[in-house]
């Protein structure tokens, strides 16, 4: 229940912005042939941002059990381009918006959620969104 109300409280406060900013990042990614790769993680990552309480975010070869392609030198390629041509600014925005969260004791949990995002966004190639136990 608790999980439920943070998810509303998350969603009402600004996590229906970050779910759409990163679902239309991903969409342009796709309409680029370059940018094709990175559309699957920028919409793992909208999913995560609409909703992410009760979810963790976990490399994908300790998920599955077997590296792929995303866990792989080319995944960390993959990574690295990512990292240069935007994942550090919006890296950078959602730690500002964590910093001004943590402000307040209410807004802590929103912070480290926004934490989250902002590591998921260095370097998301290879990570999947899953549901906690």
């Amino acid at each position: 229940m608790l999980k439920l109300l943070l998810n509303i409280l998350w969603f009402i406060c600004g996590g229906w912005l970050s779910g759409l900013l990163w679902l239309l990042g991903g969409a342009l990614l796709a309409v680029t042939i370059v940018g094709l790769p990175y559309t699957g993680a920028a919409w793992r990552i909208a999913g995560f941002a609409f909703w992410p309480f009760g979810k963790e975010i976990v490399a994908r070869d300790l998920h599955t059990g077997k590296e792929d392609i995303g866990t792989g030198p080319l995944g960390l390629v993959l990574n690295i381009i990512w990292f240069l041509l935007g994942g550090w600014y919006i890296a950078l925005s959602h730690l500002v918006i964590a910093v001004a969260e943590a402000v307040t004791i209410i807004g802590l949990p929103f912070a480290y959620k926004d934490l989250q995002l902002a590591l998921l966004a260095l370097a998301p190639v290879g990570k999947v969104v899953v549901i906690k136990r």
